[in-house]
C-alpha cells in the first residue's frame, strides 16, 4: 500500500534487527568497537547493555556477519532457565553430542570440546543475550565457565547482552567475583533528536526512497520527544505514520499525523508512554480509575511482552541463518552418501567382472572336460566294435 504511494520498494521500518540496515550513530560505533576490540583481544568478559529496543540485539548480529570460519559461536537468547538447563543450552548451540542430564558430564562434554577447538587453532565465543533474566544461580554458572582457560588465555569468550538491570544484578551481592571477571563494559544509550532525524532519512533511503526527508522537522521534533530516540519505538509510530499519511494522500507526514498516533497510543515504550513525569503514580491511578496495584501488574506484564517480542525478533533474525546452515548441513550429508554409494556401487560392479570372468574360465574348463568325456567315449565304442568284429570273424571260421 504506502510503499508504492511514497516510492518505496520495502518496508522502512521492519522491527526485526537486521544488520545488514544498521545505522551505525556514534554510539553504535563506540559500542562496536568495544566490542570489537574484547574479541580480537581475547577478553574472557564482555558487558553489553542498553534499554529496550535501543538495538544490541542487532548490533551482536553486526558483530557475527564481521567473525571469520575459525569462530565457534553460541547464541542463547532463552534465559529464564536454571543453570543446569543453561549448560545444556550452550551444548546444544555448540552442537556437542552426547549431552544428557548429568551435569559433570555435561561440563566434562563442554571441556572437552573447548580443549579440541582450542588445538585446532580455533575460539570459542558466547553470547547470551536478554542476560538480565538469569537467576543469580545461572550467572554464577557462566562465571564459572570463564575458568576453562589455558595459563595464558580463557578456552570460552563471553558477551552478557541485557537490559540495565543487568549491570545492577551483576554488582549485587553474592556475584562479586563475576563483577571482577567482567573487563569491558559498554552502555548503549538513544539517539539524540539529531541523531535520529539521520537514523529516520537513512532508513528511508534503504528504502528505496528517492527523498529521504519524507518527515517533516516538527514531526522529527515530536516524534524525538515521544520516543525518547528508541529505535524500536521510532521504527513503529514511523511505520504507523506512513500508513496515516497514504490513507490521507499526504506527500509528507506532519506533526499532527504523529500526534494522532500518540492521541491513538499506537508504538508508545511502555517505559515512557502512559502519564507525563509530572503526574505521581497515585495521581495517574486515581485519573484512569485503576489502583496501584493494577497499574504495577499491567507494567509487569507490558514487560515481560517486550521480552518476549525480543526473543520473538531473534529467533526471527535466526531463521534464514538456520535453514542455510541447515541446508548446507543437508546438502553436505548428501554429497558424502552418494560418494559411499559410488564407492559401493564401483565395487560392486568390480565384483561383478571378475565373477564374469571367473565364470567364463569355468565354463571354458567344463566344455574341455567334456569334450574330452566324449573323445574318450568314442575311442572306447570303436574299440569295443572292433573287438566284437574280430570275434564274429573268428567264430565264423570256426564253424567253417
Amino acid at each position: 500500500m504506502f510503499r508504492t504511494f511514497y516510492g518505496l520498494t520495502e518496508k522502512p521500518f521492519d522491527i526485526i534487527p537486521n544488520p545488514g540496515i544498521l545505522y551505525r550513530s556514534e554510539k553504535h560505533n563506540q559500542a562496536l568497537t568495544y566490542l570489537r576490540y574484547g574479541f580480537s583481544e581475547n577478553i574472557g568478559f564482555i558487558l553489553f547493555t542498553g534499554e529496550i529496543g535501543t538495538g544490541k540485539t542487532t548490533l551482536i548480529k553486526y558483530l557475527l556477519t564481521e567473525l571469520t570460519d575459525d569462530v565457534e559461536v553460541a547464541v542463547v537468547f532463552n534465559t529464564n532457565v536454571n543453570a543446569e538447563e543453561l549448560l545444556r543450552l550452550i551444548l546444544i548451540e555448540l552442537e556437542v553430542e552426547g549431552v544428557g542430564q548429568d551435569k559433570s558430564k555435561n561440563l566434562d562434554l563442554l571441556n572437552q570440546h573447548l580443549i579440541e577447538v582450542y588445538s585446532q587453532g580455533r575460539r570459542c565465543l558466547l553470547i547470551i543475550d536478554e542476560a538480565q533474566n538469569l537467576s543469580s544461580e545461572s550467572l554464577e554458572e557462566v562465571r564459572l565457565l570463564s575458568n576453562l582457560q589455558t595459563d595464558t588465555q580463557p578456552l570460552l569468550q563471553i558477551i552478557l547482552a541485557g537490559q540495565p538491570e543487568l549491570r545492577d544484578i551483576i554488582q549485587g551481592p553474592g556475584l562479586e567475583q563475576l563483577a571482577q571477571r567482567v573487563a569491558i563494559s559498554y552502555h548503549l544509550v538513544s539517539l539524540s533528536r539529531e541523531e535520529m532525524g539521520e537514523y529516520v532519512r537513512y532508513r528511508l533511503e534503504k528504502a528505496g526512497a528517492k527523498d529521504g526527508n519524507l518527515f517533516d522537522e516538527d514531526a522529527l521534533d515530536l516524534l524525538h520527544e515521544y520516543t525518547g530516540g528508541i529505535p524500536r519505538s521510532v521504527n513503529v509510530m514511523c511505520n504507523a505514520a506512513l500508513v496515516y499519511g497514504y490513507a490521507d494522500s499526504m506527500e509528507t507526514i506532519s506533526r499532527d499525523v504523529i500526534k494522532l498516533i500518540i492521541d491513538d497510543n499506537i508504538g508508545i515504550d511502555p517505559h515512557r508512554a502512559g502519564t507525563p513525569a509530572t503526574i505521581s503514580p497515585a495521581g495517574a491511578a486515581a485519573a484512569e480509575g485503576l489502583s496501584e496495584e493494577h497499574l504495577r501488574r499491567i507494567a509487569q506484564l507490558e514487560s515481560q511482552v517486550a521480552k518476549l517480542v525480543a526473543q520473538v525478533n531473534w529467533q526471527s533474525g535466526q531463521v534464514d541463518g538456520s535453514l542455510a546452515k541447515g541446508n548446507d548441513k543437508l546438502v553436505k550429508s548428501l554429497t558424502e552418501l552418494l560418494e559411499k554409494e559410488r564407492v559401493r556401487s564401483e565395487r560392486y560392479f568390480g565384483r561383478c567382472i571378475a565373477l564374469f570372468h571367473k565364470n567364463r574360465m569355468l565354463k571354458q574348463q567344463l566344455d574341455e572336460l567334456s569334450g574330452r568325456e566324449t573323445m574318450d567315449s568314442i575311442d572306447e565304442h570303436e574299440e569295443k566294435e572292433r573287438k566284437k568284429g574280430f570275434l564274429h570273424s573268428l567264430f565264423g571260421a570256426f564253424t567253417f
